[in-house]
C-alpha cells in the first residue's frame, strides 16, 4: 500500500489530514487488500487534493473502481455545504451524466439462437463511434426541449412510455436548469447527436441473468434468472463535453475572484452559490437532461428492433432503472446528525439511496435504489441496490463500475481489436464496433476485476448484491 495511507476496516482506508497540506478532512476510500496493487499514487494525491477544498464534509471518498482522472480521482465522491462550498466540474467530469440503464425482456437464452442478426440489426439502429450523428437532427426547439425535460421530453415525443419516468434517477430531469449558460457551439454539438451512442466505453450489451442473489430484491425489480436483458451505457455526447470545457474556463478565473487556493488548477471551481457557481450548476443540469432524453431515445429504437424481431410490445420490456455517474446533486444528508443540504459531487459514482428514500418509486422503497454496475467488455455486470450504510458512509453513493488499469493508448499496443473479439467469440460474445481500435481500448483486461470490485462495496455494506449478468452480445462505442 501507498505510504502514508492507513487500513482502518477491512474494506476502507484513510488518507489522513496531512497527507498534503491544507487538507480539512480526511481522504476515504474502499479497496479489498486483492486490488490494492491497483492503486495509484496520483489517485490517491487526487482524493487528497480534493479534501483541501473549501466547504467539503465529512470526507474525501472514493470507491474501488478508483483511478486517476481530471482533478477528482475517478470513483471519487464528495459532498459540500451549500454556504460555504463549492461546485466544480472536475468532480462532475466532461461526459456529464454519462450513466447506465438496464431494460428487461420476456426473452431468455434460448429464443436467441440468431444472436448475430439482432446485434448487426442494433448495431445498424444505434449510430456509435466519435462523432456519431442521429438519422434525425434536432430543431433548437427540440434541442431546449431535451435539455429543459430530459426523459420525459423524450416520451412525450413517443420514444417509450410514462413508466420510464418513474424507473429513472430523478424522474430523468434535473431542476435548476440554466439554458442561456449552455453555448451556442454545445448546442451546435447537440443538435445531431440524439439517441447516439458516442465513443469510449460507452455500449449496448445483450446480456443474460445468470445468478439471482436477492430473490425478494430480484423481484421488485422485474428481474429473473435466464432472463435476456438489455443494458444501455452513454451520456450527453458533445454537448456534455462542450459544456464542461466551457465553463471550466469560467470557473478558473472564478477560484482567483474568490481568492480559493487549490493545489491543483483541475479543480477549478467557484462557491455553489456564486454566479458563476450557479450558471455551471445550470448548464450541467440541462447537459445531464440531454444525457437522460439520449438514453430514453436509444432504449426505445432498441425496443423498436426487438419489437419487430419477436413481436413484443414495448411495455413488455420494462425499463428497470436508469442511474447516472457523472454529476453533481444538490441532496440532503445528514451529518452529525443534523440534516443539511449539500450540493454532492460523484465522479465515476453510482448514487445508492437506501431504503425509505423518498427519491425512490414507491416500489423500491423497502429495498432501496437499484444500483447498476457494467463489467468491463467480455465480463458479468451486476445489480445491486442502495443500502442505509451508504446513506451513513457515502452521502448514499458507491462504485460506477470496474476502474480502468491501463490507458487507452497502452492497450492499443498490447492487444488488436481482432484478438480480442476471436477470444470473446471463443466465449460465445458477439462484439460489434465501428472499428477494432475501439475494441481495442476497452479489451476486458485493462479493467479491474467487476466481481472484485462489485464484492468490496457488497462487504463494506454500501450496495448489495441482487443479481449477476453475463454479456452475450455487445455493440461498443
Amino acid at each position: 500500500m501507498i505510504p502514508g495511507v492507513k487500513k482502518i476496516g477491512p474494506y476502507q482506508w484513510e488518507v489522513p489530514v496531512g497527507y498534503v497540506p491544507d487538507m480539512k478532512v480526511p481522504g476515504r476510500f474502499f479497496l479489498s487488500d486483492e486490488l490494492a496493487p491497483t492503486l495509484e499514487e496520483g489517485a490517491v494525491r487526487q482524493l487528497a487534493n480534493v479534501a483541501t477544498m473549501p466547504g467539503i464534509v465529512r470526507n474525501s471518498l472514493a470507491m474501488p473502481d478508483i483511478h486517476w482522472g481530471y482533478g477528482f480521482p475517478i470513483g471519487g465522491v464528495a459532498a459540500f455545504d451549500m454556504q460555504n462550498g463549492v461546485i466544480s466540474p472536475g468532480g462532475v467530469g466532461f461526459d456529464i451524466n454519462c450513466g447506465v440503464r438496464l431494460m428487461t425482456t420476456p426473452l431468455t437464452e434460448k429464443d436467441l439462437p440468431g444472436k448475430r442478426d439482432l446485434i448487426e440489426r442494433l448495431f445498424g439502429a444505434v449510430p456509435t463511434g466519435v462523432g456519431a450523428k442521429s438519422t434525425r437532427r434536432l430543431s433548437s426547439k427540440e434541442l431546449e426541449g431535451m435539455l429543459q425535460s430530459g426523459a420525459e421530453w423524450a416520451v412525450e415525443q413517443g420514444f417509450g412510455i410514462r413508466q420510464d419516468i418513474d424507473r429513472c434517477e430523478e424522474n430523468g430531469c434535473m431542476d435548476r436548469t440554466d439554458l442561456s449558460a449552455v453555448s451556442g457551439k454545445a448546442r451546435q454539438r447537440g443538435m445531431p447527436q440524439s439517441g447516439t451512442l458516442g465513443s469510449g466505453n460507452h455500449f449496448l450489451e445483450i446480456q443474460v441473468v445468470r445468478e439471482i442473489i436477492d430473490e425478494d430484491a430480484a423481484s421488485r425489480f422485474g428481474v429473473e434468472k435466464g432472463q435476456v436483458c438489455i443494458m444501455i451505457h452513454c451520456g450527453s455526447r458533445g454537448l456534455g463535453h462542450q459544456v464542461c470545457t466551457d465553463h471550466l474556463k469560467v470557473l478558473e478565473g472564478a477560484a482567483k475572484k474568490y481568492g480559493i487556493r487549490l493545489p491543483d488548477r483541475q479543480l477549478a471551481c467557484a462557491p455553489v452559490n456564486s454566479p458563476e457557481g450557479k450558471a455551471y450548476f445550470g448548464a450541467m443540469a440541462a447537459s445531464a437532461n440531454y444525457a437522460w432524453a439520449n438514453r430514453q431515445i436509444i432504449m426505445h429504437t432498441t425496443r423498436d428492433v426487438i419489437g419487430k424481431m419477436f413481436h413484443i410490445d414495448e411495455e413488455e420490456m420494462p425499463l428497470v432503472y436508469d442511474v447516472a455517474h457523472n454529476v453533481a446533486k444538490i441532496e440532503e444528508h445528514m451529518v452529525d446528525r443534523h440534516k443539511m443540504t449539500l450540493c454532492v459531487h460523484r465522479k465515476g459514482a453510482t448514487r445508492a439511496f437506501g431504503p425509505g428514500s423518498p427519491d425512490l418509486p414507491p416500489d423500491f422503497r423497502t429495498v432501496g435504489q437499484p444500483v447498476i454496475i457494467p463489467g468491463s467488455m467480455g465480463t458479468s455486470s451486476f445489480l445491486l441496490h442502495g443500502t442505509a450504510a451508504a446513506m451513513e458512509l457515502t452521502f448514499g453513493s458507491t462504485c460506477h463500475g470496474s476502474g480502468r488499469v491501463m490507458s487507452r493508448s497502452s492497450a492499443k499496443k498490447k492487444i488488436t481489436g481482432q484478438e480480442v473479439k476471436a477470444a470473446l467469440a471463443r466465449e460465445g460474445i458477439i462484439v460489434r464496433a465501428h472499428s477494432d481500435s475501439a475494441i481495442a481500448d476497452e479489451a476486458p483486461e485493462v479493467y479491474k476485476p467487476s466481481e472484485e470490485v462489485v464484492r468490496v462495496v457488497h462487504e463494506a455494506g454500501i450496495s448489495r448484491i441482487v443479481a449477476r449478468l453475463e454479456p452475450l452480445g455487445v455493440i461498443k462505442g
